[in-house]
């Protein structure tokens, strides 16, 4: 067993080796929407590996094409999807704010100050800002939100999933 540590949450789980940092995600059950469907192609799982980039696997080259389009990317970034664990200590520093997968997701909010940034799922970028109000002009300016799931959704079809 292997254990993985949170921040900024400051929880800790233990996990089997060589499962994905996502599993540890998943067992301390934590929101991660995997709008991919766990593939490597989005944003959604993305995390900052603060300690222990030795112990997870490589990176493979899906996982690079799809760091180069995520705003906020660096040395440090991972996609937990893709990172499987082989040894500790992992630190993970998870991303603050709200992936959306629709614009749909934000028109109960309409009206409403954003608790938290909300992000674009393929890319994380800001699209409303943390306490910014939500209105309606602004959800039909992200339209585009969609399209790009629908495309994204598309290739992940095309691709096998890769055997555990």
């Amino acid at each position: 067993m292997k254990t993985v540590n949170f921040n900024p949450i400051g929880k800790s789980v233990e996990v089997h080796t060589d499962e994905r940092v996502l599993d540890a995600f998943l067992a301390q059950k934590l929101d991660i929407p995997m709008a991919c469907g766990g593939k490597g192609l989005c944003a959604t799982c993305h995390c900052w590996v603060e300690k222990g980039h030795e112990n997870l696997t490589p990176m493979t080259d899906r996982e690079k094409r799809t760091l180069g389009l995520v705003t906020g990317a660096d040395s440090r970034s991972r996609l937990s999807c893709q990172a499987r664990i082989i040894g500790e200590p992992i630190e993970i520093t998870l991303p603050e704010g709200m992936f959306i997968e629709t614009t749909g997701d934000l028109e109960s909010l309409i009206g409403k100050r954003a608790m938290e940034n909300i992000l674009h799922p393929i890319d994380m970028r800001i699209l409303i800002a943390k306490g910014k109000i939500i209105t309606k002009s602004r959800i039909l300016q992200l339209k585009d939100v969609d399209v790009d799931m629908d495309k994204m959704r598309a290739e992940a079809a095309k691709i096998k999933p890769v055997s555990s």
